[in-house]
């Protein structure tokens, strides 16, 4: 078959090459239209469900709303995870369903068990929200603005009926979550002593308010002509309409709202805040749809905004429109990617020429790079794969491997031209370079199948690590089979058009030099056939040894340019504290030099996928243009200014870090503990037991627990035989107090095309004293009026500000920041330590989660794979040297190459990421690949040109060999370099790692291959007895 395609595209030479031509013209197609971004989507298909229950506590959220709600949508197809969180007046519950589930079918099976759940939720509670299907990453943009001239009611209308609306238009916005401001609101400010006096209830009002806000239609007239709808207008819109609504009228005297109530525009109690640059603001955190292109989004979102401007700056508005540009690292990644490309290329181009002497041999070479690269983002284009610095590293990777087979072609067609013209009657070109191709193309065939088979473990990653690295693998495997391809067909086809007349030029003179310094070494090592296989086994033994120790990691340090910083201070801190600690913060963090600009979220938006308590910031503290060190230097210095704080913890960490760390466990720490049972209180004393041992172990950062008990409650039980006395109904007491204090929504006022609510609540100043609670006038049936401690005892007491659920059990979880140490290493220290120092009450135990669960997973999945992958290599082997003693020859490669991947490992601190283990995996292939090359030439000088086998015939195949084992090993490592030397760089934190294991044990394999390879072959092989012909013996003969 082989013989049948390299004889056609000889033949069809132009079409050929015509063909190759287009198939460019299509790979710069695909290249402009490839998606950008930072990463591939890594987070597996998800629903999150938000339910506001206004007024409740955790307690109750989580018994009448979050437990129904989970019950109901256990079970659902496809269903691997539920978690969900418990909080004052919130359930959230996020639902990860298996990978590939179908998106639109997982969220169609949670609103269609929704719609039938809602009916059983608590009155009080509004319909489940279904909340928009965003992308992994999930922040596309972050914007603030602030204003000396508005008033921060002003200033959140404008972000909620001017921003929000235009930014939601973009096409590729999913959301759009607004923090800090003012929400406004007109409000019923209910007097409570004007109820009394007049004998009226919160009930009374309510009543009012709804009559006096309610939106309805009129219907519409019809006759036998016509059909007129009823349009009607001169509801109640202003404060002012709605405070002279009747309230109640006797003996011909109207009582009025405004008589009980103050009406006015007022804003919504504040369940969030937002400063930036340390001055008040509003913040609008822009979320992108899933799968969507976060460049050109970014790009359409810049575009509007720089539209907005104009109207913004004549309102005295500041517009920050970049605290958090994704799109910013995403650049720098690919630019830096885009540049190791370019000059890996620039270097395996000049390594050609360098070596060949000859500009068309090196051109013939080179043009595999820009066939292989183009075929492969074809190739991610059909998968559905963007470009990002995963496919991007892969093709890095790639670069100098790309060229491997077509030097190897034309390296030997320029040799075989040149030993033609030396025959007394020399054969056609054509005939020639048939012969050359055919002679290498059966072990390159090989070669490359294994080079792929052996990445092919790198697919079948699952979870994060398989989103992250199977598009890397993609890339990799289609380039190299696109080599493959460029060298079976392009390669003999431009050969023969572009080679003919070089067969008249010397051998270069470099290759010269470096065929006779070889023989001198490898005539040193045919002199120690003992020492140098013993010094060998102990360098292999010795890197088996030391792989064991080595410390693993899930991924690196990323350098995203952008930090969040994480502030919390005890529960029950109010907004106002946690803004006036964070102004300070925020103002310390601007003096760090490289440090552009600094925002600060407290709390929650009215809708967001992760809320946080009052006592909970956030901090975007984002860098200008900065190098990797450069970037772990500020952070240094955040976390040496933030221990000057006290009264807070504090954590800082890149987003897209934290966004993995959220994917794999839930939290964004890089470790977590997650401790089962049913009893809270339980769950609470044990979680702070463990705490207490963690902290003190090496290595242990910031130590919490994510849900603390400790928030300030005032506890209300109501006298039941009391109010069955004076008449009066539990409910309503509830609803007045949360009427009171959460306020209620009774309807909805028209401003144009903007609508607000309409809301019955207590004035500010009487929702800020916890005494005033028992003030608060109860209406009994009878007109008299009870304060609600004369109905219920109240007291102060701790509770828990939120409940976890995970698995629908009740769950309490430690989060671990980790300095100086992996999560696998502290995770053995904490089991051990959590073992010997608590004792576990019934029905709780622990899990651990994060990095260190992810790594643990990715490693044996890969090893076990690994595995399979190489009994496959075996059988190619087998199938390509036709001798197991070949074959076993060829796998002594495998530990050696281990050797120079081991030391550079340990050159660069002694741990093992994630990507450095994929590095492994990809040298045993890249090593293998000269072996074969070597071996199948002995074969080949023996079976068809007759050579008898001795060491005369062991140094002709290890120096016709040198040239292309040291241009291939030489190519791919110069492709390498550019990632390997800048490892830790933005863009290049997980390749950089698996660029320096290949291009290490690429040294090492290489030197093996060209010095000890040879004198282990002449003592262990034996091709006397011939067997098979191999396809080039059968080409020969048919020449």
């Amino acid at each position: 078959m082989l013989n049948a395609i390299v004889r056609t595209v000889i033949r069809f030479r132009g079409v050929t090459i015509a063909l190759a031509v287009l198939a460019v013209a299509y790979g710069v197609l695909a290249l402009g239209r490839a998606r950008l971004d930072v990463f591939p989507e890594f987070a597996p298909p998800q629903a999150i469900v938000q339910t506001e229950v206004p007024g409740f506590s955790p307690l109750q959220v989580e018994t009448l709303v979050t437990q129904r709600i989970e019950n109901s949508l256990a079970g659902a197809k496809d269903l691997v995870n539920m978690r969900s969180k418990s909080l004052q007046g919130l359930s959230m519950i996020t639902l990860t369903f298996r990978a590939g589930s179908h998106l639109s079918e997982v969220r169609q099976t949670v609103s269609e068990r929704l719609q039938r759940t809602a009916a059983e939720l608590p009155g009080a509670a509004r319909a489940p929200v279904l909340l928009p299907l965003s992308s992994s990453a999930g922040i596309v943009l972050t914007i603030g603005i602030s204003s000396p001239a508005l008033t921060p009611m002003q200033l959140r209308t404008l972000a909620d009926w001017t921003l929000k609306p235009q930014l939601l238009g973009v096409p590729g916005v999913s959301d759009v979550n607004v923090f800090g401001g003012a929400l406004r609101q007109l409000q019923i400010q209910v007097n409570p002593q004007a109820l009394a006096r007049y004998g009226l209830s919160f009930q009374d009002v309510i009543a009012a308010a709804r009559r006096a806000t309610g939106q309805t239609g009129g219907g519409f007239v019809s006759n036998a002509n016509q059909r007129i709808v009823l349009a009607p207008t001169g509801m109640a819109v202003t404060p002012a309409e709605v405070a002279a609504v009747a309230l109640r009228s006797r003996d011909g005297a109207v009582l009025r709202l405004g008589d009980v109530a103050t009406v006015s525009n007022g804003a919504a109690p504040a369940v969030g805040a937002a400063s930036i640059m340390g001055k008040s603001g509003v913040m609008l955190v822009i979320d992108e749809q899933y799968g969507a292109d976060t460049v050109r989004v970014t790009q359409a979102l810049d575009q509007k905004l720089r539209a907005l401007q104009p109207a913004l700056t004549t309102r005295q508005v500041t517009l920050y429109p970049a605290l958090f540009r994704p799109a910013n690292f995403i650049h720098a990644a690919v630019n830096h990617l885009r540049d190791a490309l370019l000059i890996g290329a620039a270097l395996v181009i000049v390594v050609l020429f360098v070596f060949l002497r000859n500009a068309r041999a090196a051109l013939i070479s080179a043009v595999a790079i820009p066939l292989s690269l183009l075929t492969a983002v074809v190739v991610l284009e059909r998968f559905g794969l963007g470009l990002n610095t995963m496919t991007l590293g892969g093709l890095a990777i790639a670069i100098g491997e790309v060229v491997d087979d077509a030097i190897i072609d034309v390296e030997n067609i320029v040799r075989r031209l040149r030993l033609n013209r030396l025959q007394a009657s020399p054969l056609p070109a054509a005939k020639v370079v048939l012969a050359a191709s055919l002679e290498v193309r059966s072990a390159v065939v090989y070669a490359t199948f294994i080079v792929a088979l052996v990445f092919v473990p790198v697919l079948t990653l699952s979870g994060v690590a398989g989103s992250l690295f199977a598009p890397l693998g993609i890339a990799y495997i289609a380039s190299i089979m696109a080599s493959l391809l460029v060298a079976l067909s392009v390669t003999p086809a431009l050969a023969l058009l572009l080679l003919r007349g070089s067969e008249e030029a010397p051998e270069p003179r470099i290759q010269q030099a470096i065929k006779q310094r070889y023989a001198r070494w490898l005539t040193r090592m045919e002199g120690h056939p003992r020492a140098i296989p013993v010094l060998v086994a102990v360098l292999c033994v010795a890197s088996l040894l030391v792989l064991p120790l080595l410390q693993g990691q899930f991924l690196p340090q990323l350098r995203e340019g952008h930090y969040i910083v994480h502030m919390r201070l005890a529960p029950g801190a109010s907004l106002q504290a946690s803004q006036d600690l964070g102004t300070h913060v925020a103002q310390s963090l601007l003096g760090i030099p490289g440090v552009r600009s600094v925002a600060q979220r407290t709390g929650r938006a009215t809708r967001v996928a992760d809320p946080s308590p009052a006592f909970a910031n956030e901090f975007e503290v984002d860098l200008k243009p900065l190098s990797g060190s450069g970037q772990q230097r500020v952070l240094n210095q955040i976390q040496q200014r933030l221990s000057a704080f006290t009264g807070a913890s504090f954590s800082a960490n890149t987003f897209l870090t934290e966004r993995i760390h959220e994917t794999m466990s839930g939290y964004t720490s890089p470790l977590v503990l997650s401790i089962y049972g049913n009893n809270l209180d339980q769950l609470d004393r044990t979680a702070q037991q463990a705490v207490a041992i963690l902290s003190k172990l090496p290595g242990a950062g910031n130590v919490q627990v994510a849900a603390p008990q400790g928030e300030p409650q005032l506890s209300i039980r109501l006298r039941n035989d009391v109010l069955a006395q004076y008449g009066i109904a539990p409910a309503d007491v509830l609803q007045t107090l949360q009427t009171a204090y959460a306020g209620l929504r009774v309807g909805q006022v028209l401003d144009g095309s903007r609508v607000f609510d309409v809301e019955v609540i207590l004035p500010p100043a009487m929702r800020k004293s916890p005494i005033g609670v028992g003030q608060l006038p109860i209406a009994a049936p009878d007109g008299r009026h009870w304060p609600l401690s004369a109905l219920a005892d109240i007291s102060m007491s701790q509770g828990r500000y939120m409940i976890l659920h995970a698995g629908g059990q009740r769950v309490q979880v430690i989060t671990i920041q980790l300095h100086g140490v992996n999560a696998g290493v502290f995770t053995g220290r904490a089991q051990k330590a959590l073992a010997q120092g608590m004792k576990w009450p019934a029905g709780t135990y622990p899990v651990f989660g994060g990095d260190a669960a992810a790594q643990a997973a990715a490693t044996h999945q890969l090893l076990l794979h690994s595995a399979l992958a190489a009994a496959g290599v075996v059988i190619l082997l087998f199938l390509a040297l036709r001798r197991m003693r070949s074959v076993s020859l060829v796998l002594l490669n495998l530990p050696f190459a281990l050797v120079g991947g081991v030391l550079v490992v340990l050159l660069m601190g002694g741990t093992l990421t994630l990507g450095g283990l994929v590095g492994f995996v990809t040298l045993f292939g890249i090593s293998v690949r000269n072996s074969i090359m070597l071996v199948a030439h002995y074969r080949h000088l023996v079976e068809v040109e007759g050579e008898p086998w001795n060491l005369h015939t062991v140094r002709r195949g290890a120096a016709e060999r040198l040239v292309p084992i040291l241009m291939t090993a030489l190519v791919t490592a110069l492709g390498l370099a550019p990632l390997a030397l800048t490892s830790g760089a933005p863009g290049n934190e997980i390749e950089g790692p698996m660029a320096a294991v290949i291009l290490g044990g690429l040294l090492t394999s290489t030197a093996l291959n060209l010095l000890v390879l040879p004198t282990l072959a002449g003592r262990w092989l034996d091709f006397s007895h011939l067997d098979d012909a191999p396809p080039e013996a059968m080409a020969a003969e048919q020449l």
